[in-house]
């Protein structure tokens, strides 16, 4: 029984990740995030250095330029 919960222990354990290396790469002045897909709530703005996607919140995401008036 005892080397039951010591193996249910060590699992747990080791099962559990550091947050300094789960984090996604920041990108886009620290605002973004370097990411294989982006989410719904995300929008594709550049690429970053390893080739993956920089995915910034429609939130944060800067507005069109206006169309020029010609008159």
């Amino acid at each position: 029984m005892t080397q039951l919960f010591l193996i249910i222990l060590a699992l747990l354990v080791l099962s559990n990740v550091p947050p300094g290396r789960s984090e996604f790469k920041r990108c886009w002045k620290g605002q973004g995030a370097c990411r294989t897909y982006c989410t719904r709530q995300e929008a594709y703005m550049h690429l970053c250095p390893d080739a993956s996607l920089c995915c910034l919140a429609y939130v944060l995401k800067r507005p069109p330029l206006p169309k020029p008036d010609y008159a």
